[in-house]
């Protein structure tokens, strides 16, 4: 019997020495890269949150100098970030607040750039949405009406899609494009929800092209019809 284990024993294992030599190569390259893309992830998380708190120390900074007006050390702020933290949140938000401290100091250009390198470099949807809402607004009153409505062109996310619109409406109406601007308020106040006081607004405008949202559906009808007819 210990014969016959021992005659088993070695027949098992010079089928794991043909398998190994057959396989063991594939096998070690396979572990081999199963286990650098685990480190390698671990690196990478260990990266991203090192970034993230320098970026946060940055930042905090950028806070510092906006409160004692020192719009150089914003930019020189700013502008360090956007070499060295550019995919963080952090960066992106003080992108949006040194545009605001521009547009302040009436420094239009300033904020116009900042605004424009969040719009294009921002991961965040929220954070892109918000700088070309803005930058429309800018352009806008510089009466870049094209250059405005290409900042609203594409898709925006959810929370924004109304406020997009209502953009696109002001843009519209800057234009005398009266029909198109109706349609996109009507846009924007079926996009925000009753309790959005901003809706109001939307409201107003709305009513200043003989338009009432609240109405139903042949009312409405009626008074396009009629502006239609009268403009």
């Amino acid at each position: 019997m210990a014969k016959h284990l021992d005659l088993e024993e070695q027949e098992q294992l010079d089928e794991l020495k043909h398998f190994w030599k057959q396989y063991g190569n594939l096998i070690t390259w396979s572990l081999i890269a199963v286990l650098s893309a685990f480190a390698a992830w671990n690196g990478y998380q260990y990266w991203q949150r090192n970034q993230a708190a320098q970026a946060a120390v940055m930042y905090d900074e950028v806070e510092r100098a906006l409160k004692s007006g020192d719009l150089a050390r914003v930019d020189r702020s700013f502008a360090d970030m956007k070499d060295r933290f550019s995919r963080t949140t952090y960066a992106q938000q003080a992108g949006l607040l040194a545009a605001r401290a521009h547009y302040d100091k009436g420094n239009v250009d300033a904020s116009r750039a900042a605004l424009g390198w969040v719009a294009e470099k921002s991961s965040d949807e929220g954070y892109q949405a918000i700088a070309k809402l803005r930058l429309a607004g800018l352009l806008l009153d510089k009466k870049s009406y094209d250059e405005a409505l290409q900042q609203l062109s594409g898709s925006f996310p959810k929370d924004f899609a109304a406020l997009a619109a209502d953009r696109r409406g002001d843009i519209l109406v800057a234009q005398g494009k009266n029909t198109e601007a109706k349609a996109e308020y009507q846009k924007a106040y079926d996009g925000l929800e009753e309790r959005v006081e901003y809706r109001r607004l939307v409201e107003v405008k709305l009513n200043a092209l003989g338009v009432d949202p609240t109405a139903g559906p042949a009312k409405l009808a009626d008074a396009a019809s009629t502006a239609g007819v009268n403009k």
